[in-house]
């Protein structure tokens, strides 16, 4: 709890800094601070809930959790290009997406514990659990969002990798994505102006231009490589200890885009520099740090699952998030967890500590009810 409240201080000071130069998003820092607050509450609440309830009605949660994506698409705001978003009275805006990361942990963890540790079978296990995923993979990039769809695949093999998946069966998963990558650059590369053609006539242009940037630095154009330009220079300008606190210039420049929320790496390294983009570093990893110790004493495999698929969740945006600001990995949506604006992805985040506080504070009864059953 110390440490959220920690997060909460850096968060709100960061997005502060971030808004001065621009009026329409006064406010934010507020908000942020209130969203805080009643993430505490969330994680209270969650704590108090036996989570062998919710993975007694997994397949409800899930369907419920469909049923959101599938409506979003008919009566959801569009933001930014994406029509993701339901509009909440107050202007509020509420991502079903965000949820269903946390409604696939639940339900993979599920379906995965039934193996009680033992290795996983790639029909029975593997095939089925795989399908949960995909269909709601498929459902979000359409819409698209292609952060969130990335981060259900990354949880989903960290759970696998976890659950006891055979060696040979990692091998044939290897080899799949390899292939995919491969055939994915191949075709990208040899009909690039078909595909920037179509994706320009579907206004969905914006995906070609990240990849394009990603794969061919050289050949995009100068707006395509100023806002990952812009950001690394930004953050090497902060240096060791920063240029302090709301003395960031670089993060107003309009080729960096939201700094509140994708970009807020590039306030931190810019007002704080390395030694503050350290110290954010070193409170993941000691949060990480708790949930692996936390998962290594349960007796429940299922909650571990459930654990190791929120710590892979959190590693997976973190590394994504910093490393498309310092050119590492293509630029994509993801925000950095418990920094970034964003009222849902924080409660979302809050909510998944709860369930791990949940987790560990139910462990005794599970043990219990395990010697009266024999």
């Amino acid at each position: 709890m110390f440490l959220l409240m920690l997060f909460m201080i850096v968060s709100t000071m960061v997005v502060h800094s971030s808004i001065i130069p621009t009026p329409e998003f006064k406010g934010y820092d507020i908000r942020t601070a209130v969203f805080y607050v009643v993430g505490f509450l969330v994680v209270l609440g969650m704590s108090l809930i036996d989570y062998r309830d919710l993975l007694k009605y997994s397949a409800v949660i899930y369907g419920i959790g469909l049923l959101l994506i599938v409506l979003v698409f008919f009566v959801g705001a569009e933001v930014n290009g994406a029509k993701s978003w339901f509009q909440l009275p107050g202007g509020l805006l509420f991502q079903p997406a965000e949820l269903l990361k946390i409604i696939l942990i639940i339900v993979t963890a599920r379906m995965l514990g039934k193996r009680k540790g033992e290795p996983l079978q790639f029909r029975a296990d593997i095939i089925p659990a795989s399908f949960v995923v995909l269909i709601p993979f498929i459902l979000v990039l359409i819409q698209p969002d292609l952060g969130n769809a990335i981060i259900y695949l990354v949880v989903f093999v960290g759970m696998l990798w976890i659950a006891g998946t055979r060696y040979k069966h990692v091998l044939i998963g290897i080899t799949t994505v390899l292939a995919v990558l491969i055939i994915f650059v191949t075709v990208f590369n040899t009909f690039n102006d078909q595909i920037k053609q179509t994706l320009e006539e579907q206004d969905r242009l914006h995906w070609y231009q990240r990849i394009n940037t990603f794969l061919n630095p050289a050949e995009a154009s100068s707006d395509d490589r100023h806002q990952s330009g812009y950001a690394l220079i930004a953050i090497g300008t902060g240096g060791l200890s920063g240029d302090g606190f709301m003395q960031g210039e670089l993060k107003n420049n309009k080729f960096i885009p939201y700094p509140y929320s994708d970009s807020i790496f590039v306030v931190i390294g810019e007002e704080f520099g390395f030694l503050g983009s350290a110290f954010v570093l070193l409170m993941y990893f000691y949060l990480i740090y708790r949930m692996l110790r936390i998962a290594a004493s349960c007796h429940d495999k299922r909650g571990a699952y459930i654990i190791i698929g929120i710590a892979t969740m959190f590693i997976f945006q973190v590394y994504e998030n910093i490393g498309m600001m310092i050119g590492l990995m293509p630029i994509t949506g993801i925000t950095l967890p418990f920094i970034s604006y964003g009222g849902t992805s924080l409660l979302i985040n809050m909510l998944c500590i709860g369930l791990i506080m949940s987790i560990k504070l139910h462990q005794d009864k599970y043990v219990i009810e395990e010697i009266e059953n024999g």
